[in-house]
């Protein structure tokens, strides 16, 4: 389980504020913070209150802050191509680009992009139609973005499709057809693309966020993901996601296997 740490966000009113005073300490908190727990790499985003011209330097200070920081790649999460690219010129190591949608023209835009720099990058499974209810159609816009992928060079282990969880209190019929959908993507190529998904996404404006968030991480788990955008403060996440490895069968038992999971 490759564990994005979701925290360095202008969504969030720290990072927010440390973005308009310039100020790099909420950055290097939320750095070492995911780092300790886990993560494998850190999402980067400006958050939607930059002004679009800003948001190339703005992502460029976060990527370089954050890397200053620890030995972290990261999560490059934008909907303005040329932050991305502004925070992919400037990061050391394997980025990730967060996100192309199915839409022909966005992927004709982020695709080279990835090769251009060597990244790997997130497939939504929406188009310009939003997203799809039925497994069947999340699964048609993944093949869509595995064949371009594939037309553009990108290997499938650098491709994660993400076949997008709503918000269980308004689609909660949605859950069990993004559990078949993970189990089908993995069917598309061989090798597979990975899977990932924005794991907050699940509980958003829910009550018992946390327990929904791990419930259904290791649900997914199960079938096939192998990534997930969350919050790494949530220790009993952590402990659940190690004990998955192990009832998996992807980690060796060991009666630390707690403590050693940390310590990777």
């Amino acid at each position: 389980m490759i564990l994005i740490g979701e925290r360095i966000n202008g969504m969030f009113k720290d990072i927010r504020e440390a973005i308009l005073n310039k100020d790099p300490e909420p950055i290097r908190y939320w750095a070492k913070r995911q780092y300790e727990n886990c993560a494998a790499y850190l999402d980067i985003n400006t958050g939607p209150t930059v002004d679009p011209k800003d948001q190339p330097a703005v992502m460029e200070w976060l990527v370089k802050v954050a890397q200053e920081t620890v030995p972290l790649p990261c999560c490059i999460d934008s909907t303005n191509p040329e932050a991305i690219e502004a925070g992919l010129a400037v990061h050391k190591g394997k980025a990730m680009i967060n996100s192309t949608s199915a839409d022909q023209w966005k992927m004709d835009i982020y695709f080279p992009m990835a090769k251009k720099y060597n990244a790997a990058i997130i497939g939504l499974a929406m188009n310009e139609k939003g997203v799809p209810k039925s497994a069947a159609d999340r699964v048609a816009l993944a093949m869509e973005i595995v064949v371009n992928a594939d037309a553009h060079g990108i290997p499938m282990e650098d491709l994660y499709i993400d076949p997008l969880m709503l918000p269980c209190n308004v689609a909660q019929d949605h859950g069990p057809e993004v559990l078949e959908a993970i189990r089908q993507i993995k069917t598309l190529a061989d090798p597979p693309p990975r899977t990932t998904l924005g794991l907050s996404n699940t509980s958003q404006r829910c009550t018992n966020r946390h327990l929904l968030n791990r419930t259904f991480l290791i649900m997914c788990m199960a079938v096939g993901l192998d990534s997930a955008i969350a919050d790494l403060e949530d220790q009993e996440l952590l402990d659940a996601v190690a004990g998955a490895n192990i009832l998996l069968n992807k980690d060796i038992y060991c009666d630390s296997f707690l403590k050693t999971f940390r310590q990777r």
